[in-house]
């Protein structure tokens, strides 16, 4: 049987009730207690007791460092985690670890393991199952489905089938307590581990009327790259308010600017309609099929391996662990 390391967040999966409401409290170890399946061959850590809402970039870069250190000592890791920033986190160890050889899987649940019917204890029991079967790489385990980590969202706040995979396959599924492969991923490279990010990033969702001046502002916040939720391909206003000036601004003065689409399915581009070939000429990178969640985390990544905007566009723009669908 392989060796397992269950790394613990906190997330709603282990919270219990409190006098201020639900709070994440139990260890890793407690929640192994409320499982069916065999737990021997599982070393428990905890590394925080938090709510997924405060995980942010320095949480990402301890997560990172302790899948890291389980390389050579353990078969495979999961990782406990409240579902709302789950699918950010999926996409920012994907590229942190990327070509890992041991599968690292993220859960969580909608309920907490505590609550009879909880969704918590068959997500788990299934993220053990898929790390003792499946070959390396990130990923999502929920609702019986096994999600490439960098093509997870989380598209329902209550519904036990939280999250979808977009515009990739659902790689497997778990029954009669096997992993079931679905979908063969692209063959890993080498492993390469990098903790370095760069979180100056934001994200800006455009909506009809929105003020150039937003956009100017961007660059006196400090801010090193931008991805811009645009509509439809990537289409931005040019009359009356002129987003592609604002926009060309940015990158004239170095910021990164990333050009995505507000629609959950199928790529952006720049290259269609004439609301946005000035920002192609100008040099815009698009987003392709990338989810924003790994739009976002990828552009940290980039932006944290290089100053040199070449590179970051080089980066940015190859597909380092199936988070864009090549171009037939």
């Amino acid at each position: 049987m392989r060796k397992l390391r269950l790394i613990a967040t906190g997330g709603t999966i282990a919270c219990v009730p409190t006098s201020r409401g639900l709070a994440p409290q139990l260890e890793a170890s407690e929640l192994l207690g409320y499982l069916n399946i065999d737990t021997d061959n599982i070393d428990c850590v905890d590394l925080f007791s938090i709510d997924s809402s405060n995980v942010q970039p320095e949480e990402w870069c301890v997560m990172a460092r302790a899948v890291n250190d389980c390389i050579g000592k353990y078969d495979g890791v999961v990782i406990t985690h409240g579902t709302d920033t789950l699918a950010y986190t999926a996409s920012m160890l994907s590229f942190m670890l990327r070509g890992i050889n041991i599968p690292v899987i993220l859960t969580g649940a909608q309920f907490p393991i505590v609550v009879p019917q909880s969704d918590g204890k068959g997500n788990l029991e299934h993220a053990i199952i898929a790390a003792r079967q499946m070959d390396g790489g990130v990923y999502v385990c929920f609702g019986g489905s096994i999600i490439k980590g960098c093509r997870a969202v989380k598209t329902r706040t209550t519904s036990l089938d939280a999250f979808e995979s977009i515009n990739y396959p659902i790689v497997g599924t778990i029954a009669n307590n096997r992993f079931i492969r679905l979908t063969d991923p692209s063959p890993k490279g080498e492993y390469c581990f990098s903790d370095s990010i760069n979180s100056q990033v934001a994200l800006i969702k455009l909506i009809p009327g929105t003020s150039p001046r937003l956009l100017d502002s961007l660059y006196d916040c400090g801010i090193k790259g931008v991805v811009i939720e645009a509509f439809g391909l990537g289409g931005v206003h040019n009359v009356r308010r002129d987003h592609t000036s604002s926009l060309i601004g940015l990158m004239q003065k170095g910021v990164t600017v990333i050009l995505a689409s507000q629609c959950l399915y199928e790529r952006s581009s720049p290259n269609i309609y004439e609301v946005s070939r000035g920002l192609k000429d100008a040099g815009i990178i698009p987003a392709y099929d990338m989810t924003t969640e790994a739009a976002v985390t990828k552009l940290m990544w980039a932006l944290g391996q290089s100053n040199d905007h070449a590179a970051v566009e080089r980066l940015f723009s190859a597909n380092l662990c199936d988070e864009i669908t090549p171009e037939e």
